[in-house]
């Protein structure tokens, strides 16, 4: 799934779309999506400039945004059927490296069980290969 096909199943844009490309999705189950990070991402300019790191949060909303899509794919929605999924919980969020520019974040979302409307996702970020955060997602669907 290229950019393009991303934007249709995110309603984030820029600065806050975090996913550049699907790799592999399989709906119900499991996606890889990957986020390329550059020195022109906005929020190294404050976090921290002269040793730029990519905040926790924003590799939490990197996963959440995949997982959203794994919920959009799964589901047969997209946004522009008025729909969004929202980040309602994460649990046992933990970071074990740093993501700096030059990185490729790889992006990793595992459907666990849905109950209404929410779904829980197990999700986890990868730098070559080596784990940098994971976390237990809880996702809402809500129409607007």
């Amino acid at each position: 799934m290229d950019i393009k096909e991303v934007r249709e199943y995110l309603p984030h844009r820029y600065p806050f779309l975090l996913i550049d490309r699907v790799l592999n999705i399989e709906p119900g189950k499991r996606i890889e999506a990957l986020k390329n990070v550059t020195i022109n991402e906005p929020f190294f300019n404050g976090h921290f400039p002269e040793e730029p790191i990519m905040p926790g949060v924003l590799i939490i909303e990197a996963m959440a945004q995949a997982a959203g899509i794994l919920g959009f794919v799964t589901e047969n929605k997209k946004p522009s059927d008025g729909y969004i999924y929202l980040l309602v919980g994460t649990d046992k969020a933990r970071f074990k490296r740093q993501v700096v520019p030059g990185d490729t974040l790889h992006l990793f979302a595992e459907y666990v069980v849905i109950k209404r409307n929410i779904i829980k996702f197990t999700c986890e970020a990868q730098v070559d290969g080596k784990t940098v955060a994971s976390a237990e997602m809880l996702v809402a669907e809500q129409k607007v």
